[in-house]
């Protein structure tokens, strides 16, 4: 009965434990799977912003590109106005260009700017989810490995006492075998004796010393048969008290007739 019955309070019945063990691995499943999307998330966010940071990089050195190209034709065409007054139609034209593409990088940027600020909201949102859930099941997790500590000892305990009991249960059986062997030989040695007694006359002596012999013979086996008993029964003990398991069977015990 030791080991089949609900182990109170931490089972209410058979198999809680076992139902709690594969809810922890369900929940650290989850968590596994839940960082592995965290960090493929963040790697997709990072490669998303490094290529936002360069466009706004390059967008930015067209834009001073461009600034200059329009200081220089500014200076250009104060140095050169009247050299260049037959162009100077070509020049705005040229200057409203250069304005249309800086205003146009600009935009540029701004759009760019907006979309890394999204990319760091939806960012931070994922974290502070991750941090929540690995909080939750870190915490459950600390719950479940101290139920499953105490369970693993009252284990060991009931482990301790289940040992014991089948140490004495061996102990009693040994008990006893060796005190019928022993009633058995103390009965055969005072039958022995009695024989010698009566081999004492000279004319029974003869009929008598084969009867002696087969009785000297039989106590001779029964306690060879006892200490085979006591021996066996004391390593299946030593065993069980080592951690084996299937011993609490009886020892063989051989049944000499009497002569």
């Amino acid at each position: 009965e030791t080991n089949t019955l609900p182990f109170h309070p931490f089972e209410n019945q058979q198999g809680d434990i076992l139902r709690v063990e594969k809810e922890h691995q369900v929940l650290q499943e989850q968590l596994k799977e839940a960082e592995e999307k965290f960090e493929q998330l963040q790697s997709r966010s990072l490669e998303e912003i490094g290529a936002l940071e360069e466009l706004l990089k390059k967008s930015i050195e067209e834009t001073e590109v461009s600034q200059n190209e329009l200081d220089w034709f500014h200076q250009d065409s104060e140095a050169q106005m009247k050299k260049w007054q037959q162009e100077k139609k070509e020049n705005r034209e040229n200057l409203k260009a250069l304005r249309s593409t800086a205003k146009k990088h600009s935009d540029t940027n701004e759009r760019y700017v907006k979309s890394i600020d999204d990319k760091e909201k939806q960012y931070n949102v994922c974290l502070n989810t991750f941090l929540e859930t690995s909080n939750k099941f870190a915490h459950e997790k600390g719950k479940l490995e101290e139920l499953i500590k105490k369970s693993q000892d009252d284990s060991q305990e009931c482990e301790k006492r289940a040992v014991k009991a089948e140490v004495s249960v061996l102990q009693t059986w040994k008990e006893t075998e060796t005190w019928k062997l022993k009633g058995t030989i103390a009965k055969a040695e005072g039958n022995l004796r009695m024989l010698k007694a009566l081999s004492s006359s000279a004319s029974a002596a003869p009929v008598l010393k084969s009867q002696i012999d087969s009785w000297e013979i039989f106590i001779a086996n029964v306690k060879k048969q006892l200490e085979k008993v006591e021996a066996e029964y004391d390593e299946k003990m030593e065993l069980v008290k080592n951690g084996a398991r299937g011993c609490l069977s009886k020892v063989e015990v051989v049944e000499f007739p009497f002569p």
